[in-house]
């Protein structure tokens, strides 16, 4: 299966449902994020779900563990096939989520989503990481909470495709990298400061490639999504 997750970063159900049924031959799942769940609300799953594909519901739940445990139960009760949370909310509120993952599965019988830690933003370099306290660069802080990601027992971490190597050397192969900030050699960064081609990030080690405006944005993105499964190989 393709390791593309398409961002569906629309406002309308209608826009993704468009999107979905163009590309679900051509990728590996869809992501739901802010913009369109807090446009349409939970509904805005249905075009993924309805069909079986993998919902990636990125919400980046970060909160005290009670109140994050709850929304990763709802998610799981949403279908999603995995869900982020903040590593920065620290080593309970990330077990909190993993044991919700696991209790609520287990409740309704479905399959327990994949919980990865959201490390840090692509869209933050080493200067405006320190302006929020982390001063010691992008790398060690993603080191760190990778770390702490794993030693929580969830799935896997959300980094930028630069740190795919240093989160392998920290966690090992079996540590599922999810990683934002793939551009195609032809396609503008936009607001991603930290960015890496496909083929680059696959053969580095991710597990999966969040692609959104180069593949949706594209006048034939079916077309889009093929080419860049080709370039990956």
């Amino acid at each position: 299966m393709s390791p593309i997750l398409i961002a569906l970063d629309v406002d309308r159900i209608a826009q993704a449902d468009t999107l979905v049924q163009q590309l679900a031959p051509h990728v590996g799942g869809f992501k739901v994020g802010k913009q369109l769940f807090v446009s349409e609300g939970p509904a805005a799953v249905a075009p993924i779900v309805d069909r079986g594909l993998r919902l990636f519901l990125d919400l980046k739940f970060h909160d005290i563990p009670n109140t994050v445990a709850g929304a990763v139960r709802a998610g799981t009760r949403l279908g999603a096939w995995m869900m982020t949370v903040h590593a920065s909310g620290g080593h309970d509120m990330l077990k909190a989520a993993r044991d919700a993952a696991h209790e609520e599965a287990a409740k309704t019988g479905g399959t327990r989503p994949l919980i990865v830690g959201v490390t840090v933003l692509t869209s933050l370099d080493n200067a405006r990481l320190a302006e929020v306290g982390a001063g010691d660069g992008v790398r060690a802080q993603v080191q760190r909470l990778a770390a702490l990601a794993q030693k929580a027992g969830i799935d896997g971490v959300v980094a930028s495709p630069q740190e795919i190597g240093l989160i392998r050397e920290t966690c090992g192969p079996d540590f599922a990298i999810v990683t934002p900030g793939i551009r195609p050699a032809s396609s503008s960064k936009d607001d991603q400061a930290r960015t890496m081609t496909p083929r680059e990030a696959v053969q580095a080690g991710a597990s999966y490639l969040v692609i959104g405006r180069p593949i949706t944005g594209a006048a034939d993105p079916a077309a889009a999504a093929a080419a860049i499964n080709d370039e990956i190989g």
